[in-house]
């Protein structure tokens, strides 16, 4: 009896306290410290501000903005760029709201501590007239606008099919538009060579990618990168993936590593000499389910995390008011379908009204916790969950704290999580806990608990800070190694770091580390990789002491095929639709003896690529693994084709390793 008591006794405090798990888990979240993403840009969270929206210039709005942590701001509002001309604030065809010009834009962002990114007209405008605007803003008032685009969304002028955005050129080809942003960002360069000019791709996976119009050579942004690559500093995409659930909402950001990576291979191979230098700025994104309420949070929480780990310098939200669409409830809460982060005050026709005009939605909440998380010159670094309700980000900080983002998507339950850590050892002091649960009216501060353990609400965020358990003195982490590649190997360099006696070479598995190896110089090779697989990798320095620097950023290499082979594949796009496209494979036996049967087996980078059918062979899938069987005899130094339909609900990455009859080919591009 007194037994029972006791354990009562145990179980009312655990309850009765926050933070402390009353059972045991239902998930493991994994803290890798060694393994470094991408550093905090301190562009990282934006916003995008219209002219039509008449409290752009409002100081409750920008407080507000300041308060989230808004650190970018676009201008002048998605498609009203092609059509607006600052010099006499007018935009043709679009309402105008009064106090929403260039200067009163201005006042705002830097009341909110914020940066401005404008979109220079070229729908309707000039090259001279952005250059113009480039002079007024960092010239005569001295704003020191940094980044400009040219342009929004051109590959919606009709080219393609679709027209939504004004464009006035006779060329409305993707060789147009590059020709013109060259023309663009020589004239805004006169003006002020130190800003960043940026031209409009399309993002992988999402219309119009991989199309190639009538009367083009290639798709849109093989021909943007090929001509105006060389002659800009980043580039511009936007992201409105789809979702009916919570669930299916956050599984789109899942795809964002490989459209990250597919979208920098495609900088590197079209856009010239050091292709590396130009960034990645994501200027429009939003949920498509429950955009006013925690759905739309955790989306905007997940999204932008993924996305500044794999290195996009800024994520804009669309936008800062937008206006109601249609009422519903959405986990349990009323929901507008209302792109804007702040309420407009409006009311549907025959319909109930929106909150009070600059009530923040969940989403807002989300970018506040999000500035919690992470601040410029924070790391990244990798986190994740055995649990597909959970998921988990983390960030380093430069005064040795470490922060993680737990993310809780079931709707109904609270899930207890335990938390490992790698390459950090947290104090047993209480974490400061900042949290945002569904229908809350803002995050949450306390100090409770323990870094290792933590009870999630349902459909909540969760920030954990904590600190190390002994503060030391790190050498400084490496700089960004660069490599070169064969079939099966990757040599991987660094710059030097003063008082490193050896260096630490670890592959990203996860949310776990494989040690390659370590040397006292500044390059290693691994052997006996895979062919045409991708690897991320950090470098790590270890000082006499023996302590552990923070990690390198990261660097993503992927191997290839060998220089020769009895055989050649060649792989190639002959039509795409951006979700399905048509491919051919031409196979050369380079041998000397005829090849009679034969069987072709490649793997898709993805598991979202799937052959549908096939001809001049037999095509076969098993999960990502592709078989093709052919009875066409191919004799010395000949050529046989066969095709195939393939679909792809993703970035759609070419496999880039071949083997015939077990023998690795060489793949000619």
């Amino acid at each position: 009896m007194a037994r029972r008591r006791l354990l009562l006794v145990i179980a009312l405090v655990a309850a009765c306290l926050p933070g402390v798990a009353a059972a045991a888990p239902d998930a493991t979240v994994v803290v890798n410290a060694k393994a470094a993403l991408a550093t905090v840009p301190d562009t990282a969270i934006g916003v995008n501000h219209a002219i039509w929206d008449g409290q752009l210039g409002t100081n409750a709005v920008n407080d507000l903005l300041g308060d989230a942590g808004v650190r970018m701001m676009r201008y002048p509002g998605g498609s009203y760029g092609d059509i607006y001309h600052w010099k006499d604030h007018t935009a043709p065809g679009g309402y105008v709201a009064p106090n929403t010009d260039f200067d009163t834009f201005m006042a705002g962002v830097r009341r909110a501590q914020a940066q401005p990114i404008i979109i220079a007209n070229y729908g309707t405008g000039t090259p001279q007239e952005a250059a113009d605007w480039v002079h007024y803003a960092n010239v005569t008032k001295g704003y020191g606008v940094k980044y400009w685009e040219i342009g929004n969304e051109l590959y919606g002028n009709g080219h393609y099919g679709a027209n939504w955005e004004a464009d006035n050129h006779p060329d409305k080809s993707p060789a147009g538009y590059a020709r013109e942003t060259v023309a663009f960002a020589q004239a805004m360069k006169a003006a002020d060579p130190t800003i960043k000019v940026g031209a409009v791709l399309t993002t992988p996976a999402n219309w119009p990618d991989a199309i190639v119009g009538t009367g083009d050579a290639s798709s849109w942004n093989q021909t943007v990168l090929s001509i105006a690559g060389p002659h800009v500093d980043f580039v511009i995409v936007h992201w409105y993936p789809g979702g009916s659930t919570t669930a299916q909402s956050l599984a789109s950001a899942d795809q964002v590593p490989d459209m990250m990576y597919l979208l920098r291979r495609q900088i590197t191979q079209y856009a010239g000499p050091d292709a590396d230098r130009l960034g990645i700025a994501m200027t429009e994104m939003n949920a498509t389910y429950g955009r006013n309420t925690q759905p739309g949070a955790l989306f905007a929480a997940e999204a932008y995390t993924s996305l500044l780990e794999n290195g996009v310098f800024t994520v804009d939200w669309w936008n800062v008011h937008n206006g109601a669409t249609k009422a519903s409830t959405v986990a349990g809460q009323p929901d507008f379908d209302d792109f804007g982060l702040l309420s407009s005050g409006t009311c549907l026709e025959n319909g109930p009204c929106e909150p009070a005009l600059n009530t923040p939605f969940a989403p807002y909440h989300a970018l506040k916790m999000l500035s919690l998380f992470a601040s410029p010159g924070d790391q990244l670094v990798r986190a994740g969950s055995g649990d597909p309700a959970i998921r988990a980000h983390a960030a380093r900080r430069p005064n040795g704290d470490l922060s993680v983002l737990l993310l809780n998507s079931d709707e109904n339950n609270s899930r207890t999580v335990a938390i490992d850590y790698a390459g950090y050892t947290p104090s047993a002091s209480a974490p400061t806990v900042h949290t945002f649960t569904n229908g809350a009216t803002g995050v949450t501060t306390s100090t409770d608990g323990s870094a290792t353990t933590r009870t999630l609400p349902p459909l909540s965020l969760t920030t954990l800070v904590l600190h190390p358990s002994h503060p030391a003195r790190l050498p400084a982490a490496p700089g960004k190694p660069s490599a070169s590649t064969t079939d099966r190997t990757a040599t991987i360099a660094w710059p030097s770091v003063p008082g490193a006696v050896k260096y630490e070479i670890h592959r990203q598995l996860g949310t776990t580390s494989e040690q390659w190896g370590e040397t006292p110089g500044t390059s290693f090779t691994a052997a006996n990789l895979d062919p045409g697989s991708r690897y991320t990798v950090n470098v790590l320095a270890r000082d006499a002491a023996g302590a552990l620097s923070w990690a390198s950023p990261p660097l993503t290499v992927t191997t290839g095929s060998p220089a020769q082979s009895t055989c050649t594949v060649r792989l190639s796009n002959v039509t795409d639709w951006a979700s399905g496209w048509v491919g051919n494979v031409e196979i050369t036996n380079g041998g000397t003896q005829p090849i009679a049967d034969w069987t072709l087996n490649f793997t898709w980078p993805t598991g979202l690529q799937q052959v549908s059918s096939g001809w001049n062979a037999t095509w076969a899938q098993s999960g990502k693994t592709v078989t093709v069987t052919g009875s066409a005899r191919i004799e010395p130094n000949a050529t046989v084709s066969t095709g195939f339909v393939g679909a792809y609900t993703g970035p759609n990455i070419q496999p880039s390793a071949f083997t015939l009859n077990g023998t690795l080919c060489h793949t000619a591009s």
